[in-house]
């Protein structure tokens, strides 16, 4: 018999249309040998105190039904035994810590501190991302807002959940929110219900000022919730004072409840603002991409909705437990020493990038574990300008030819030609800066070590053109 089973018409029609997402593991793999510049993972590795007993006697395992026997919990010894149990469901503990790390250590007097209510917990942000869309979008009539260039999944989620996207770009150069046209947008689509902001930016590495973020909170009428995505925040800190780049981020960092983990996070406004979410994550700062756990601190009445909508043990036992650990003093230590070496590096990138020939100005903010380069089609004494051509050659090359992979982002707005480049490792990064000499005097004619004198970017036209045209926007779509 027939099976009366048609995929084409039981389906939702939104979900027939999605065009599977690519992540930055899709093409190139950490295959030992690959130096992996284009994910914006901690070069470091993790911030995870191995050495030393850091996890308090009598905190919660993960699991629950009990805590940790002994006065410690070692990382490398999570709890086999115990994972016939399921986890705990509401993660106190770990929302604790989280709140340790963002409260201010001086409140003013009618200020209230964050509590384990203002947390959802997730696996990594974008479970947050997709939860708040779900909780205030219904499907088919509702839209998001972003701000281009930003970070591809508040889209991807988007059109998963059956929703309109609209989209006010970032103002060029500076790439900071176009508050009176963002505010103009609100006005119109009262169909909006939620603005996703990236701060620091992802690709534009440009930390969102609060006065704008206060700006957009302060609309008459629009009834929807602001997103601030920090997944970078806590690299918007002053660099060493040997790094080269010690004058490059000029914000004010807000101090902490713990004093050594200082950065300029927006979560103490939460508890002004009712309708202000601002996500976190353990992936960036942490070292902990592979752990996937991510947070959103906002309001207890947005809390409570995310938290009665996820899965209820979303957070397994073996996460917990690591991320536990990483938020106690000895690993956010180690975490924080991991951050002050990457700053020294990316003040090494910025002080020698655009001192190689083929390549142009630095694009956007200094406050995230990234920079955006710009790649001429030429000498820039020449005059030359940012060519996503050239961009894309020297994407490709550097990562068939030489094992370095960076992020192509040359057909996002204000991003014509641009390279986005992980910091690495001080080895990483000399690599990096090697490698790319040379790649650039193959594409541009500079010669074997890119140091001569230039011929230019080869010409593009017809089907070549279309050829070029289509790997641009495959390696754009990259979500990363």
């Amino acid at each position: 018999m027939k099976s009366a089973f048609n995929l084409e018409t039981c389906a939702r029609p939104n979900i027939l249309k999605l065009q599977p997402y690519r992540c930055a593991r899709d093409d190139y793999e950490d295959n030992g040998t690959n130096i992996l510049l284009d994910a914006n993972e901690n070069a470091y590795g993790p911030g995870l105190d191995l050495s030393a007993k850091s996890i308090p006697k009598g905190v919660s395992n993960g699991t629950s039904n009990g805590t940790i026997n002994g006065d410690y919990y070692l990382s490398s010894d999570v709890n086999i035994e115990g994972l016939n149990r399921y986890p705990d469901p509401h993660q106190i503990e770990l929302k604790k810590l989280i709140c340790n790390l963002r409260n201010p250590s001086s409140p003013s007097p009618n200020q209230p501190l964050l509590d384990p209510s203002n947390l959802f917990v997730g696996v990594g942000s974008d479970e947050a991302i997709d939860t708040l869309m779900r909780v205030f979008c219904p499907p088919g009539r509702s839209s998001i807002l972003v701000c281009p260039p930003t970070y591809g999944m508040y889209t991807v989620s988007a059109h998963v959940n059956d929703l309109s996207v609209l989209s006010v770009p970032l103002l060029t150069p500076s790439f900071a929110p176009d508050i009176p046209a963002i505010t103009a947008t609100l006005t119109a689509n009262p169909s909006i219900k939620i603005l996703y902001l990236c701060s620091p930016g992802n690709p534009t590495g440009a930390l969102i000022p609060r006065s704008a973020v206060e700006a957009i909170l302060a609309h008459p009428t629009w009834n929807g919730v602001l997103v601030v995505d920090e997944a970078y925040v806590d690299f918007a800190v002053p660099p060493p004072s040997s790094s080269p780049d010690s004058d490059s981020t000029s914000h004010t960092t807000t101090s902490l409840t713990n004093p050594s983990w200082p950065c300029p996070s927006l979560a103490p406004l939460v508890s002004s603002h009712p309708n202000l979410v601002v996500l976190g994550t353990l992936s960036k700062a942490h070292g902990l991409a592979g752990l996937r756990l991510g947070y959103a601190i906002t309001s207890p009445p947005i809390a409570s909705l995310m938290n009665a909508l996820k899965a209820p043990y979303n957070i397994s036992a073996p996460t917990s437990a690591l991320a536990i650990r990483a938020l106690q003093p000895p690993s956010l230590a180690l975490a924080r020493k991991h951050i002050q070496a990457l700053l020294v590096q990316r003040g090494r990138l910025v002080e020698e990038l655009p001192r190689i020939p083929g390549l142009g100005r630095i694009k956007g903010g200094l406050d995230a574990n990234f920079v955006m380069v710009e790649v001429l089609d030429g000498l820039r004494e020449e005059g030359r300008t940012a060519c996503n051509v050239c961009a894309l050659g020297v994407y490709e090359r550097l990562a068939a030819g030489r094992g370095v992979v960076v992020r192509f982002r040359g057909k996002e707005h204000g991003c014509e030609g641009c390279l986005r480049v992980t910091i690495g490792t001080e080895a990483e990064v000399g690599v990096f800066l090697r490698e790319i000499r040379g790649v650039l005097g193959e594409v541009l004619g500079l010669g074997g070590e890119g140091l001569n004198e230039g011929k230019g970017a080869r010409k593009v036209n017809g089907k070549d053109r279309e050829e070029e045209e289509r790997r641009e926007v495959q390696e754009s779509e990259v979500v990363a």
